[in-house]
This record gives structure tokens, C-alpha cells and sequence, in this order.
């Protein structure tokens, strides 16, 4: 599978192409929608969510209930553009017509600056526009296409939060990957620690009086994966690297971490690895997880567990001093969005992004143009592995 999106935070809309998915799956707008709408929410989140309600409409690729084939195109289209129309419009205009809101001071933190170096642009609105986090919403719709395959063949994944502002959640123990889908659709934070979540909310307020913002972790979790998807062979084809990629690409995430991660660096080799124990049942299992569920750039059959940081959103109300691009004078940035924390809402795109991965690595790595036979095969091969 391949996904194309295109589209400006501010423009007509956002659209999605998803090539590769196999006929005859069951996908309708409601699997995207909600999945759109749970990006939208999240305490800490400006008043731009109360402008756009996200929905979807299935352009191509789908009919009656099931896909085709044939490239999947999805619409996004933004609510807000009639006041955008003549900032954001297509058609040429008067070479004497002044722009409104045109954008010379480049913000800290944003892609303002050096995207306008790179496309030679002087107003940056045509930089910000594009790199502005509304593009997740587009890939929030590709991912849901991804999650209702990985739900078909009962493979499930939750994004929740583990961390803002330096408070970090306890997760419970023996919750069932339900237990954690419930309990963080529950948390307006996304924590599965209730105590941890009311802090979080306490530190999101706090900052955005302040007009600071704050950043985070996100940990997807993935249970149902067989062994064996991914490579050894090729670089490029390790699972936890695509994964890894997928995850860094998010606006404003800086690292990536599976299982316990930069703690290995910390420990002793005995206290890293996972032992591997047998049962005539289960077949081949590891007594711990601390590897998030990889080995050699496959999946060892262990759930998924990957952590994604997200840096405080840059765009503050109380801005950063920047400097105007045409007069060279100095300023305060100009603020663009009023999120005060996003991390809620990152944890919903990551989810998204790392399903696309694993869906996209069972493609790989089994037959798939009929969305029945990739079942029977994977269901074939779960058992082929048990007995192994």
C-alpha cells in the first residue's frame, strides 16, 4: 500500500489517495469518521476544533460497503473556507490587488523559514499552509483505511499518552488491549491513569494562562501481530524502521522508542533481552517484552509497544522574537493556532501512522489483491508458526 495526501490547513479541503488495498474488504465512511473525530479531541485544543468537524466523503475505490481494488480517494473538506476564499483561492488575482494576512516573519520552531528558502516563496503562508499539522487529518483517514484491515484480522491497536509535561502515567497491570481502548477514549488526555490524567490537565491549563504550551509521549500498543513480518535481509524493509520513519514524520515528534527502549542503554544485556519459552498451546513466546515486540527488525509475536515524543507546539502566545524576511527588522512571531497541547490528539495520529506500517508490511509479505484470501492465508500461517 501507498498513500498520497494533498491539501492546505486553510484551503478547500484535504484529500487522501490509498493504493494497494485489497478488493473485497469491508470499509465504510463511518470506519474513517471515527477515526477522524477522535483526532479532534483532546484537552488542550484550540478553538480551530470547534470550527472544523472532520468527516469524511469516499470519493472512489469503495462500493457498496466494500473496496474495489482500485486506488481508495477520500475528502476532507474544510468548513472554514468561505472566509478563506480570497486568502486561499486558486484563481489568479490582480497584480495590483493586496493579499490579506500575507506572512513575512517566520515563527521559531516552524518550517516558515526554511521552507521559504527552499521554494523561493516571500509570503510564507504558502509554506505554513502545508507543513501545518491539519495535513494529519489526511493521514488519520489513510490510517483508518489500515486499521479496519488490521481489525479484520484481529489485530488491534490503541495510541494513548504516557507522559506531559514531565507527569508521567502508571499504567495499570493485566489490563486486556480493551481495557486500555476504553479507558484512554474515557481520559479527555488520553492517560490511562486517572490521578496522572487530572495533572495533566492541571499542567495543560496552566501553560495555556501562561500562553506556553507543552509537549509529551505517545505509546501505540499492538496486540495480534504473528511472528516473522518485516526483514533481516534488506535495511529497508525492518518493520521497526518503517515504523520508527512513519512515527518521526509526525509535525512535531523528535524520537522514537520501542519497548523500554533508551533504558536498554542503561542495563545489563541479561536484564534486556527476552527469554524465549515454548508451549504446546501458545508455540513460541518471550517470558518479558522488553524489546517491544521486535527482534531483528520482525515482529517476535510479543505485542507492539512504541513511544513517540512530541516537542511543545511552537506556536505560543507569548511568541518568540523572529525576524521580518523583507525588512530584516525584529519582531515577536505571529500566532497562527491557539493549542495549548496536542500531545491527546498526536497520540490518535500515531495509532494511525503505525497501523498503516503494519498493515502495509502483512501486504508485503503475503498474497492480498482479494482481501479473503490475505485472511485465510495469515489465519494459515498463525497456525503453521504455532506448530513450528
Amino acid at each position: 500500500m501507498r498513500y498520497l495526501t494533498a491539501g492546505e490547513s486553510h484551503g478547500k479541503q484535504l484529500t487522501t489517495i490509498v493504493e494497494g488495498v485489497p478488493a473485497l474488504m469491508p470499509l465504510t465512511t463511518n470506519d474513517i469518521n471515527e477515526s477522524l473525530l477522535r483526532r479532534q479531541k483532546g484537552h488542550g485544543r484550540g478553538k480551530r476544533m470547534q470550527i472544523e468537524k472532520d468527516l469524511v466523503d469516499i470519493a472512489g475505490g469503495v462500493r457498496h460497503g466494500y473496496t474495489l481494488g482500485s486506488p481508495i480517494a477520500m475528502v476532507v473538506k474544510n468548513d472554514d473556507f468561505k472566509h478563506w476564499q480570497d486568502i486561499m483561492g486558486e484563481e489568479p488575482i490582480d497584480l495590483d490587488q493586496e493579499i490579506r494576512r500575507t506572512v513575512t516573519r517566520p515563527r521559531p520552531g516552524h518550517a516558515d523559514l526554511n521552507g521559504a528558502i527552499k521554494y523561493g516563496h516571500r509570503d510564507m503562508r504558502n509554506i505554513l499552509e502545508r507543513s501545518s499539522a491539519r495535513e494529519t487529518a489526511a493521514r488519520v483517514a489513510a490510517g483508518a483505511v489500515a486499521k479496519t484491515l488490521l481489525k479484520h484480522l484481529d489485530i488491534n491497536i490503541i495510541g494513548y499518552v504516557t507522559e506531559i509535561a514531565g507527569i508521567k502515567a502508571n499504567e495499570p497491570e493485566n489490563l486486556t488491549i480493551q481495557d486500555k481502548i476504553k479507558v484512554s477514549e474515557e481520559s479527555p488526555v488520553r492517560s490511562l491513569d486517572g490521578k496522572a490524567g487530572q495533572k495533566m490537565m492541571d499542567a495543560i491549563d496552566q501553560a495555556k494562562k501562561e500562553g506556553d504550551s507543552i509537549g509529551g509521549v505517545c505509546q501505540v500498543y499492538i496486540e495480534g501481530m504473528p511472528p516473522g513480518i518485516g526483514s533481516y535481509v534488506h535495511y529497508d524493509r525492518k518493520l521497526d524502521a518503517r515504523i520508527a520513519f512513519a512515527v518521526q514524520s509526525i509535525n512535531a515528534f523528535k524520537g522514537v522508542e520501542f519497548g523500554i527502549g533508551f533504558e536498554a542503554a542503561r542495563r545489563n544485556g541479561s536484564e534486556v533481552h527476552d527469554e524465549i519459552i515454548w508451549s504446546e498451546q501458545q508455540g513460541f513466546k518471550r517470558r518479558t517484552n522488553h524489546l517491544g515486540g521486535f527482534e531483528g527488525g520482525m515482529t517476535s509475536g510479543m505485542p507492539i509497544v512504541v513511544k513517540g515524543v512530541m516537542k511543545p507546539i511552537p506556536t505560543l502566545y507569548k511568541p518568540l522574537q523572529s525576524v521580518d524576511i523583507e525588512s530584516k527588522e525584529v519582531f515577536n512571531a505571529s500566532i497562527e493556532r491557539s493549542d495549548s497541547c496536542a500531545v491527546p490528539a498526536a497520540a490518535v495520529v500515531m495509532e494511525h501512522v503505525v497501523a498503516f506500517e503494519v498493515a502495509n508490511a502483512l501486504l508485503e509479505q503475503f498474497p492480498h489483491d482479494q482481501f479473503p484470501k490475505l485472511k485465510a492465508a495469515i489465519e494459515q500461517y498463525r497456525e503453521e508458526v504455532r506448530c513450528f
